[in-house]
């Protein structure tokens, strides 16, 4: 909360974030108790909503949870938006709904031991906006056109012939265009299953555990190309393992991310040493975080880059 209140109001194009979740059990990054959850997370969102431009986004990662000792589910997710837009003066934009189809089965009293609950594998995400018109562009996200949508922009004519459905919608000839792709739903179906590259690589060779919340980048990454332009700034509040800040440095936005935990802060930084980096050289770059020598690390960045 200091770090956000140091940042200009009007500043921040978008803030990504998926901060710890309100669950029973308390997890190891930290998480507030239920009956108290609201109102941790509506003091972030207060300043946050000061330092967006006007067409500024706010982008809000949350998952689902029980009851305390009930089959119910919690409603804390839902209650969120209610505060925030009814309060704040934020605008709910859009309703996103992150499907992780590898996701593990749980709870596991409801789902294995009892199995009178289906497992839990989708997030609610809600896309706030200051104003009513933020910045978006969905042809950023297209996705790619089905086999099927291939073969009839190809011979639309072999396929359909223009009519009203029955639900009153016309299919005209212009739906044989060729738009680059297709239009994405809000639900979006990411598998979570990264289990490569440099970040965990140096987790392992410094028998550290990799942040046990990561998501994956291409949530971030959709977010970030729909609501913002190369040069924007885009700021994650609850850093984790520095997702956020990877996908943007990668789409060439201006970034910031805070974490409260020195330990997630120093690993978080193997996400920006080249694939080829050495267990040496990952070694070093940990144990210059946790001695707070940073400066030093920024200027073998700039030296790297600049050759």
């Amino acid at each position: 909360m200091e770090l956000l209140e140091k940042l200009p109001d009007g500043s921040v194009n978008l803030v990504m974030t998926s901060p710890p979740f309100a669950l029973l059990r308390k997890k190891e990054y930290g998480n507030a108790d239920q009956r108290d959850y609201i109102d941790w997370l509506t003091q972030f969102a207060r300043i946050v909503h000061r330092k967006l431009t006007d067409d500024g986004s706010f982008v809000l990662d949350l998952g689902g949870a029980y009851q305390k000792g009930s089959p119910t589910r919690s409603l804390y997710n839902f209650r969120i938006p209610i505060r925030l837009c009814d309060e704040i003066g934020f605008h709910l934009a859009e309703d996103f709904y992150w499907h992780n189809p590898a996701k593990l089965p749980s709870p596991i009293e409801w789902v294995n031991k009892r199995k009178i609950r289906v497992k839990d594998s989708v997030n609610t995400i809600w896309w706030f906006s200051k104003t009513e018109w933020p910045k978006a562009d969905i042809t950023k996200v297209l996705a790619p056109y089905s086999d099927r949508m291939k073969k009839l922009l190809v011979d639309p004519a072999a396929f359909y012939k223009p009519k009203d459905r029955p639900s009153g919608h016309a299919i005209g000839t212009a739906f044989g265009k060729d738009n680059g792709g297709s239009i994405p739903s809000n639900m979006l179906q990411i598998p979570n299953t990264d289990s490569n590259g440099v970040y965990l690589r140096g987790c392992r060779s410094l028998g550290e555990k990799g942040h046990p919340a990561r998501y994956p980048s291409k949530l971030p990454e959709f977010f970030i190309k729909m609501l913002t332009d190369p040069g924007d700034v885009v700021v994650d509040i609850f850093a984790g393992s520095n997702t956020t800040g990877q996908v943007a440095e990668n789409l060439g936005r201006k970034w910031r991310s805070f974490e409260v935990r020195l330990d997630y802060l120093a690993t978080s930084a193997f996400r920006f040493l080249d694939s080829d980096v050495s267990d040496a050289e990952l070694h070093a770059v940990h144990a210059a975080i946790l001695a707070g020598q940073t400066q030093d690390l920024s200027d073998q960045f700039v030296a790297a880059a600049a050759e």
